[in-house]
């Protein structure tokens, strides 16, 4: 991980017990187990503080109503803190905290991981899919 994650404390050695059933590591991958909230994450710290139409342009294929469910998650989570002005009409941008500025390193880890074996793990998913399922499969042949 070296001297970055050094810095952010990332290096702790928690002697195992960070992967067992009741480990903090699993608070990491239980707040970002949504398909979007990494996204949201990725983007406001590449672009800075962002209103919500901006970032469902950025983002595209995400609904108002679910980019809306997703800033409340990850404001829940303490990952991004929302700013209301005092203006007519009102207006509102989110942006990341500390700990949200935090994950970029590792979400900026696991693009590169999925750029990697993206296609392993489709392809292995493949395998496992029923016949009808199983992309170009026609009856009858042989997989």
């Amino acid at each position: 991980m070296g001297a970055e994650a050094d810095e952010q404390g990332l290096d702790e050695d928690l002697g195992g017990r960070e992967y067992a059933a009741d480990c903090q590591a699993r608070v990491a991958f239980e707040v970002l187990s949504n398909r979007w909230d990494s996204v949201i994450v990725y983007i406001l710290g590449e672009s800075g503080p962002m209103r919500p139409r901006a970032l469902i342009t950025r983002i595209g294929g995400i609904s108002p109503k679910v980019l809306n469910e997703a800033l409340r998650r990850l404001e829940y989570n303490g990952l991004v803190v929302r700013r209301a002005y005092a203006e007519a009409p009102p207006r509102v941008d989110y942006s990341l905290t500390e700990a949200g500025l935090a994950l970029l390193g590792p979400i900026r880890a696991m693009g590169m991981w999925a750029g990697r074996y993206t296609e392993a793990v489709l392809a292995a998913q493949a395998r496992f899919a029923p016949r009808e399922a199983r992309p170009h499969s026609r009856q009858g042949s042989v997989p």
